[in-house]
């Protein structure tokens, strides 16, 4: 009866460290239970012993003895084939955070502590809801980095955020590094940033809804376009069949007509040959009869026959007759030749149409011409934003990364492959590839460098690799002794420009331009590299003390 009763939990048999069903059961003073394998094993890893459950520690490593009652429950428990169910499903698997109290195969954590600094199990966890000690444990999401949590410097949690130096640091940084320094709490913090992302994501959204309107416009103008150049392609392939047939037929015509023409000559002049020959026989015989009655003795018959006979016959037109030997045509010459230049003229044009006006305008217009007044660069503006993992740890980002400064001591920046080591620089996050471009900046400050560079360019050590202009995958604009220069695979070019605070750079992708402008109450043009851009460009920026540089924020509007 009593064994019909036995109507128990299963997880009140299980093991908390290998999370399996009690083998050889001992039981500790503080009333929880383990394999007596799997405690000895936790026991053998460790100088102090404690419960692995409830971290109750004992001064003297106790004595284990199994716990017979235990034991006997687990086995009828056992008889009646109650087991507990695999836990197979709760293993961690690729990309999941491991529970660092599980010993054995590791369970998938639920929560991470940032004040135990460690990832916890479903099972291992239940001392943070039972225990006082644990209660006010702030518990997070599981995270495999919480080492990215604590100072580098005094291994302290992170619990307020330096605004000057713009990084989180510890209460131990507060008193030593950072007392003049503006700090607030990191949910005060965080609320500004976040107030600060609505504001970028509203920008993202709205770009995006910019971008995706002007894909729209520009496959539809892909489509207009296509059927266009199919209905021209079809126009100018008929005007040239057209033209190909009429010049053929013309040609055969007029090969028939030369042709006719020699055949009508031909027969005249086999006629008058016919003839000539005819009159050469007679005028032979004529001569023989005559050098005859030269040479007779008889006087009688001399003068009885030379009448008769010394008479001459009579001159036809034959002649005056002659003979066409050479067949030309210098006019038919002439307007062929004219007709071949003019489509020799057709091949060397370009594809234009005529406006309603009576100007030449293009069908469809790829290399727009170049912009000249700033309100024509503004049509071209892009909005940048400096990407953080690239800037130098003397560094400092502001204004939404908009606007970059050079303080004296580093910033706690992550490692990241990207940031420049040496030399005070930064990137932007945007890579500019294909499209024509337009930013302006404003500088202040004795030394700072504006360009653009390939992904490529080497972010670590202190060799020109890694300076702006200074090598074959960037190009810059340096303001340093007073004086400009532009820089460029290792040249530097130093250019006559007055001084202007704010600088206009304009990017032709395409045409392989770039530009650099004063702006003043008017655009000039400081100096244009000329190249050929094989890959995309990112802007960037580098800055010593007392230097900054600031993206101007620009809409098509501003003067």
């Amino acid at each position: 009866m009593a064994e019909a009763q036995l109507f128990v939990s299963q997880d009140e048999f299980t093991c908390s460290i290998c999370l399996d069903t009690l083998s050889d059961p001992v039981s500790l003073h503080c009333g929880h239970s383990f394999c007596l394998k799997c405690l000895t094993d936790c026991w053998d890893q460790k100088e102090e012993c404690s419960c692995p459950q409830c971290r109750e520690t004992f001064t003297t490593r106790p004595a284990l003895q199994r716990n017979t009652l235990l034991n006997e429950v687990i086995k009828k428990l056992k008889k009646t084939e109650i087991s507990p169910p695999s836990p197979s499903e709760n293993y961690a698997g690729p990309g999941d955070v491991e529970c660092d109290f599980c010993i054995g195969k590791k369970f998938r954590a639920v929560n991470s502590c940032l004040m135990c600094m460690a990832s916890f199990c479903q099972t291992h966890l239940q001392p943070h809801y039972e225990g006082l000690a644990w209660k006010h444990h702030k518990l997070i999401d599981p995270d495999g980095n919480l080492k990215e949590k604590l100072c580098a410097k005094h291994q302290k949690s992170l619990e307020i955020f330096c605004k000057t130096d713009d990084s989180c640091i510890c209460m131990m940084c507060v008193v030593t590094g950072h007392k003049s320094h503006e700090m607030v709490e990191l949910e005060m913090e965080r609320e500004v940033k976040e107030k600060q992302l609505g504001a970028t994501l509203s920008d993202i959204r709205r770009k995006l809804e910019d971008r995706e309107e002007k894909l729209k416009e520009t496959r539809r103008a892909m489509e207009q376009m296509k059927i266009s150049v199919e209905k021209e392609v079809e126009e100018h392939e008929k005007s040239f069949n057209d033209l190909i047939h009429c010049i053929e037929e013309n040609h055969r015509r007029l090969i028939e007509r030369i042709r006719e023409q020699e055949k009508k000559e031909k027969e005249k002049a086999e006629g008058v040959m016919e003839r000539l020959e005819e009159e050469i026989e007679e005028l032979k015989r004529k001569d023989s009869e005559l050098k005859e009655l030269s040479e007779t003795k008889d006087n009688i018959h001399f003068l009885q026959t030379f009448s008769s006979r010394c008479v001459l016959p009579a001159d036809g037109d034959l002649l005056s007759f002659t003979v066409t030997a050479n067949f030309s045509s210098e006019h038919l010459r002439k307007e062929l030749s004219c007709l071949k230049k003019n489509l020799e003229k057709i091949c060397r044009w370009d594809i234009m149409t005529w406006t309603p006006s009576g100007t030449e305008a293009p069908i469809f217009t790829l290399q727009p011409p170049e912009p000249r007044s700033r309100e024509e660069f503004l049509r071209y503006f892009c909005p940048l934003t400096m990407d953080i993992n690239t800037a130098h740890r003397n560094l400092r980002l502001s204004e939404g990364n908009k606007k970059v400064t050079c303080k004296e001591t580093e910033a706690r920046y992550p490692h990241h492959p990207d940031r420049f080591d040496h030399w005070a620089q930064v990137l932007c996050r945007e890579a500019l590839t294909g499209i024509r471009c337009y930013w302006e900046v404003e500088c202040t400050g004795d030394f700072r460098v504006i360009g653009v560079a390939y992904k490529g360019m080497s972010r670590k050590g202190e060799g020109v690799a890694c300076s702006l202009g200074d090598n074959d995958k960037s190009w810059s604009l340096w303001w340093s002794h007073s004086k400009y220069s532009v820089r460029h695979n290792n040249k530097e070019i130093v250019i006559s420009a007055p001084y202007s605070p704010r600088i206009g750079v304009y990017l032709d992708w395409p045409a392989g331009c770039l530009s650099f402008y004063s702006i003043s109450h008017r655009v000039t043009l400081m100096y244009r590299f000329s190249t050929s851009f094989t890959e995309p460009l990112y802007p960037g920026f580098g800055v010593w003390l007392n230097s900054s540089v600031t993206i101007c924020h620009l809409t098509p509007g501003d003067q």
